[in-house]
C-alpha cells in the first residue's frame, strides 16, 4: 500500500497546469521508505550474508555468495554517489530547458528459478543502504502507482480552448520526475511484464528515470531477453530491454534448489485438501482462535477503493475469512489486493478449485493475490480441491481462442483470428504457467511456522 503525504511546492501556488497540481499535493512513498532510516544495518551485503550463515539462519550456497558479491559492487559504487534532486521547475517538462543526463553507477538485475533466494539477497542489500531516498517495492505495485499518477496528471491537464488542434502532452516524463524526486535507488521485487499497458510505456518511463540518475536493483524469474516473451506488440517493447541492459548488470541465480519447499513434505497446518480432511472444520477452528485474539466482532466489511465498493461477508478485526469466489471471481486487481494486504494480517481462502487456462482471469488474479500477500507477509490459510502442487493444470480447453474473454480482447486490440500469432502468450497461457511456479513455491513457504512468525517482525 502506498501512503500519501502532502506538502506545498514553493512557487507553484498560482500554477494551474497538471504537473504543478500533482507537485503541490502529492508525494508517494512506501512503508519501506518511511522506515528507511531505522532498518539500515551498517553492514555490507557480503558481511550481512556471512552473518546469516554464521547464525545458521541459512546454509552456505556459492550461487548466493556470487550474487551477494555482485550486490556488494553496487553497494560500494553508491557510497559516494548522490544525484541532484530533480528540479520542481516546470520549464524542462515543456521543452523550455533540457535537463542534463546524470551518469549513475550501474544497478543489478538478478534472475533465476523460484525459491533460490533472490528476494532475500535484494532485501539484505536494501537494508544495508543507509540512504534516505530509497524504495523497495513489488513491480506490480509500482506499475499500479505509475498508472494512477498518469491518470491524475492527464485528468488535471489544462487545455487551450482557443485551439482546435490536439495539444501534445506526454504525462510519462512528469511521472518519472516525481518518482526520481522521491527515490534514486529503487529495488524491484518480481520484475515481470504481462500487461500490454505496462509494456508500451516502460521504455520511456525508465529512460527518464535512468537519465535522472536513478539506480535500479531488481529480481525476476525471467532473463531480460525473455521479458514479455511473445506478448502482443512486443516489437514496441523490445527497445526497453536494451535500455535495461545499458543501466543494469545482469546476474543469474540458479542453484537448482527451491529453499521454500526443500524442508516441506507436503501440505502444512495451514493448507487443507478437501478430499483428505475436514477442511471446513479445520478452517473454522483456526478462524475461531484468530478471532479470540482480535478486539472486534465477526461482521461483514466494505472497502471503498477508487470509487468502488468491495465487500466481504466475514471478517473479524484484521482477519478475513473469504472464499476463492470473493477474491478471484470478481474483477479485482493488484491495487485492491494491496488494500487487503494492508488491512488484514491473516487471510483465509476457502474452496480454491484446480485452476486451468479456461479460468484464465481467475488464475491471473490468484497469482497476483498470492504475490501481494506474500510481499506484505500476510498469513494465509487455505482449503482447496487439490494439493498445492496440483493447483494448476496446463491442459488448454478446445475453445481457448474463442472464449468470450479472448474474443473481447481480440476486438479491443483489433486482432483478427487470421492475423493472430498462435504463440502469443496472452492466449496460450505461457506467462501463467511460468508465474505459477513462483505461486506454488510461495504457497509452500506460507504454510511454514517460520513464515507465520515473520508477520510480527514485518508489522
Amino acid at each position: 500500500m502506498l501512503f500519501l503525504t502532502r506538502g506545498t511546492a514553493s512557487g507553484l501556488k498560482q500554477c494551474t497546469c497538471a504537473v504543478a497540481s500533482v507537485l503541490q499535493g502529492r508525494s508517494y512513498c512506501s512503508q519501506q521508505q518511511l522506515a528507511a532510516a531505522t532498518v539500515a544495518t551498517g553492514r555490507s551485503p557480503v558481511e550481512h550474508l556471512e552473518d546469516k550463515i554464521a547464525r545458521s539462519e541459512i546454509q552456505p550456497d556459492p550461487h548466493q555468495r556470487r550474487i551477494a558479491e555482485a550486490l556488494q559492487l553496487v553497494y560500494d559504487s553508491i557510497q559516494s554517489y548522490s544525484p541532484p534532486k530533480p528540479s520542481t521547475g516546470l520549464g524542462k517538462w515543456f521543452g523550455l530547458k533540457s535537463a542534463k543526463k546524470v551518469k549513475a553507477p550501474k544497478g543489478l538485475y538478478i534472475y533465476g528459478s523460484v525459491g533460490g533466494g533472490k528476494t532475500m539477497l535484494m532485501d539484505m542489500f536494501y537494508d544495508c543502504c543507509t540512504i534516505n531516498r530509497k524504495r523497495r517495492v513489488h513491480f506490480n505495485s509500482f506499475m499500479t502507482d505509475v498508472h494512477s499518477k498518469i491518470h491524475e496528471i492527464k485528468s488535471k491537464q489544462v487545455r487551450d480552448v482557443s485551439s482546435t488542434k490536439p495539444q501534445p502532452f506526454d504525462p510519462i516524463k512528469p511521472v518519472a520526475e516525481l518518482i526520481s524526486e522521491d527515490s534514486w535507488l529503487i529495488c524491484f521485487d518480481e520484475f515481470q511484464v504481462t500487461d500490454i499497458a505496462d509494456a508500451m510505456i516502460l521504455k520511456r518511463l525508465f529512460t527518464y528515470l535512468f537519465d535522472s540518475g536513478v539506480i535500479v536493483v531488481a529480481t525476476s524469474n525471467r532473463a531480460p531477453d525473455d521479458l514479455y516473451k511473445n506478448g502482443l506488440q512486443r516489437s514496441n517493447f523490445v527497445p526497453f530491454i536494451g535500455v535495461l541492459k545499458n543501466h543494469c548488470s545482469i546476474a543469474t541465480l540458479d542453484s537448482g534448489v527451491d529453499y521454500r519447499t526443500a524442508t516441506l513434505k507436503g501440505e502444512g497446518a495451514h493448507y487443507f485438501v478437501k478430499t483428505q480432511t475436514d477442511a471446513d472444520g479445520a478452517m473454522n477452528k483456526i478462524f475461531k482462535v484468530l478471532c479470540s485474539q482480535e478486539n472486534d466482532m465477526i461482521r461483514p466489511k466494505t472497502f471503498t477503493h477508487f470509487g468502488r465498493n468491495i465487500s466481504f461477508a466475514k471478517t473479524c478485526g484484521q482477519v478475513l475469512d473469504s472464499t476463492f469466489e470473493e477474491l478471484c471471481d470478481r474483477p479485482l486487481g493488484a491495487s485492491d489486493y494491496l488494500q487487503i494486504s494492508q488491512f488484514f494480517h491473516t487471510v483465509l481462502i476457502r474452496d480454491i478449485p484446480q485452476l486451468n487456462l479456461k479460468l484464465k482471469s481467475q488464475t491471473r488474479r490468484f497469482i497476483t493475490l498470492i504475490d501481494t500477500l506474500y510481499d506484505s507477509r500476510v498469513r494465509l490459510v487455505v482449503s482447496s480441491d487439490v494439493p498445492y502442487k496440483q493447483l494448476f493444470s496446463n491442459e488448454a480447453p478446445d475453445d481457448m481462442h474463442t472464449s468470450d474473454e479472448n474474443r473481447m480482447l481480440m476486438d479491443d486490440l483489433k486482432i483478427t483470428k487470421d492475423s493472430m500469432d498462435a504463440s502469443s502468450n496472452i492466449f496460450t497461457g505461457e506467462e501463467e504457467l511460468f508465474a505459477f511456479e513462483r505461486t506454488v513455491s510461495r504457497l509452500a513457504e506460507m504454510q511454514s511456522a517460520e513464515y507465520w512468525t515473520l508477520w510480527e517482525k514485518h508489522r
